[in-house]
């Protein structure tokens, strides 16, 4: 009799043991599932092939604010933003450095996964230089230079979405009229 007092007692405390073990799968196989479908959404976004802009001129520069901290200032050529149909906002910068030095480069920036691209590098004689590592990557928020946040965050997106047409994004910077200052 004490040999199955003893299983009794036993019983419930193995049982949800198997309970626990079976939860903890189920929810991890909910979880794996979860990632599956980002991969499809990633998977089925395609990006468009971008062709490269002319060279920016200096009339179309448009000079925003990055931080206190930057050791560059930038600018935006203002003919050279467009929105594709895959959803990317492309772009050519100018970066110049406190000593006059100046570097230009073309770039997208894609608000749905916060992330961005370097295309190409500009030449003074105003030809392209494919980049080599032509990848996605994410946009740094806390890097002293961190102009493609600043980009994304002030003009470009409203949370995961691109906000409104290239025109309106130009006449944001112009006007410097960041999108932060409407979500307060």
């Amino acid at each position: 009799m004490p040999f199955t007092l003893r299983l009794a007692k036993a019983r419930p405390s193995w049982i949800f043991g198997i309970i626990a073990i079976l939860i903890t799968a189920a929810a991890g196989r909910a979880h794996a599932g979860g990632d599956e479908d980002t991969e499809d959404r990633d998977n089925a976004w395609k990006e468009v092939a971008a062709s490269l802009p002319s060279a920016p001129a200096a009339e179309n520069l448009l000079p925003f604010y990055v931080s206190p901290t930057a050791s560059q200032r930038f600018a935006i050529d203002a003919k050279s933003v467009s929105v594709g149909t895959d959803g990317v906002v492309r772009y050519t910068l100018l970066a110049t450095s406190a000593s006059g030095a100046k570097s230009v480069s073309y770039e997208g920036i894609r608000c749905d996964g916060w992330q961005t691209r370097l295309y190409a590098f500009g030449h003074p004689d105003g030809r392209w230089s494919r980049a080599r590592r032509d990848e996605w990557t994410p946009i740094n928020r806390n890097a002293a230079n961190r102009q493609q946040a600043v980009l994304a965050a002030d003009y470009f997106c409203q949370g995961s979405t691109v906000a409104g047409k290239a025109a309106e994004m130009v006449e944001r910077i112009r006007w410097k009229r960041s999108l932060q200052q409407f979500i307060d």
